[in-house]
């Protein structure tokens, strides 16, 4: 089975695929603006006709309403039946413009009372803006410098699209706050005015959108935080750019999609418990054995045939207790685990002691294994030194290594403030990935997976019920339990990031985001799409 990714494109990515699609594949530049039109048409009339349905106001171009968040009854009063559907159309003068211009033609054919409201200087339009600017004076279209109305209908967004890159000020930021403040469904072209298309930033303000029409690809704005909150509802429309237009070379950033059972290791059906690999888990600290657990038990859900855990002899009881089948050892039995062990994991709940700093140095030092870091294992590493220098080399050599770190334990490894670091997490993790010769998957809202060489991988799973205490030790035997079972460090950490963000989902439809727990997310790993039916519906 071919599997399923979303690409993620910056704008000068799309500009070159809008350019390759016109000039050397020969599709019109007019032709792909007539596509987004009748893309973004679309939308605003599934809307229309599901405020009809709503308040049973049917009846072609005179039913409809309009109503807040993109949802019939959110909040504004529908329109009486029999009144007249209105649309309002901000348009600057650029090819987002222009797109804006072509819908504001076809909801005119339809019937819409259309008013467009242009921003910006006329001496800059572009040439297709002018060609869509000279059509629509064939049509019943009021053109105005603001508004005349406070609710509309459908209200438009074609301002800027992907290429606003400063600060929003005087009459543009003047026309977002105004656009804002109007009442009706808002439709955003391609994505919403104001919102940087490679980072997600907000450029001072920006357009709140009840829904998005996106032309080709997924610009990057549209799922990084905090431009994913301005979008709304997002809609992909093909509109004739495909990725014939890549060349060769597919942008440098996506997301996976799917089933993520689909993406698991193949389980030999002949297999035993070596078969699926043996993982050995450095974790606890004395009397400290809750991370330990934690990793353990979500390695073995993640399809590992054996796990050892290498903790402190104060936790061997309640190890024992919670994990049955787990094995136990301490750390003077390191030298001879590592050569029982098919991959290493170290960090969760471990501690920064002598003890702790012992433990990661031997399993640096002294293997080879494929190895995963988290948690007190980067702090220890953040320190610098050989240890750190050593990893790298080894990294370099070929060794298969994976950094889990969130932010704060990133902006360590960096050595700078974690707030510097969030304007950029995954240039940040790209840049540790080439340092250690390795993988990072940098956990925050969005994880992003980095290795040197390899396209960034987000996850644009998961929610806010899995910021809770011991979800990255979970994520942790989950890496670990797919790396055991032959996946390299940089699948593994993209599958495994995916896998775990769908168990936050599953469990959060089970139970809620406040209740949510890593033993919840360790219960909804990994299973079949028959038995996830069952389990939300217990």
């Amino acid at each position: 089975m071919e599997e399923k990714v979303k690409y993620l494109v910056t704008a000068e990515e799309m500009r070159r695929y809008d350019s390759y699609t016109i000039k050397n594949i020969g599709i019109p530049a007019m032709v792909l603006m007539e596509r987004a039109a009748l893309a973004a048409l679309e939308a605003a009339e599934r809307f229309a006709g599901a405020a009809a349905a709503q308040t049973g106001h049917f009846g072609g171009a005179e039913a409809g309403g309009s109503c807040e968040g993109g949802k019939p009854g959110g909040g504004t009063a529908f329109r009486r039946a029999g009144e007249k559907r209105t649309a309002l159309v901000m348009a600057g003068t650029g090819n987002n413009g222009g797109d804006g211009l072509a819908l504001a033609r076809l909801l005119a054919s339809r019937g819409y009372a259309v008013e467009v409201w242009c921003v910006g200087s006329l001496e800059k339009a572009t040439e297709q803006w002018k060609s869509q600017r000279a059509i629509l004076e064939n049509y019943s279209v009021k053109f105005c410098g603001k508004p005349a109305g406070t609710e509309y209908t459908v209200i438009i967004d074609a301002l800027f699209g992907v290429g606003l890159c400063r600060e929003l000020t005087g009459s543009f930021r003047e026309a977002v706050e105004i656009f804002n403040g109007l009442g009706g469904w808002k439709l955003a072209l391609d994505i919403p005015s104001g919102v940087d298309a490679d980072t997600g930033r907000i450029w001072g303000e920006a357009v709140r959108a009840d829904a998005t029409v996106t032309f080709g690809f997924w610009k990057r704005g549209l799922v990084l935080y905090p431009g994913c909150e301005r979008a709304g509802e997002v809609t992909l429309a093909d509109i004739g750019i495909s990725p014939m237009s890549f060349q060769g070379e597919a942008p440098r950033m996506y997301a996976l999609e799917g089933d993520p059972w689909e993406l698991l290791p193949k389980r030999d059906p002949a297999g035993h418990k070596g078969t699926f690999g043996k993982v050995l888990l450095a974790a606890g600290s004395r009397n400290m054995a809750g991370a330990a657990i934690l990793a353990a038990r979500a390695a073995y859900r993640a399809g590992a045939g054996m796990v050892k855990v290498i903790t402190p002899e104060e936790n061997r009881v309640i190890l024992q207790t919670a994990v049955p089948e787990a094995l136990l050892g301490t750390p003077e039995d390191l030298e001879k685990s590592l050569n029982w062990a098919d991959v290493a994991a170290v960090g969760p709940g471990l501690g920064q002691d002598e003890t702790a700093l012992s433990c990661l140095s031997r399993i640096i030092r002294e293997s080879r294994l494929p190895l995963v870091i988290d948690a007190d294992g980067l702090n220890l590493l953040s320190c610098g030194g050989d240890l750190a220098r050593e990893l790298s080399r080894q990294g370099e050599q070929g060794r298969s290594i994976v950094l889990t770190p969130h932010v704060g334990e990133l902006a360590r490894l960096a050595g700078m403030p974690a707030e510097s670091l969030r304007e950029d997490i995954s240039g940040e993790a790209q840049r540790l990935s080439a340092r250690i010769h390795g993988t990072v998957a940098a956990k925050d809202a969005r994880t992003f997976i980095c290795r040197e060489g390899d396209p960034i991988c987000v996850n644009l799973g998961g929610n806010s019920g899995m910021a809770t205490a011991g979800s990255g030790d979970v994520l942790t035997g989950v890496i670990a339990g797919l790396m055991a079972q032959g996946m390299d460090g940089y699948r593994a950490a993209c599958v495994g990031v995916y896998v775990h963000g769908a168990a936050g989902d599953r469990a959060s439809a089970r139970l809620g985001p406040y209740a949510c727990t890593a033993g919840d997310l360790i219960s909804n790993l990994c299973i079949p799409p028959k038995k996830q039916a069952i389990l939300i519906h217990e």
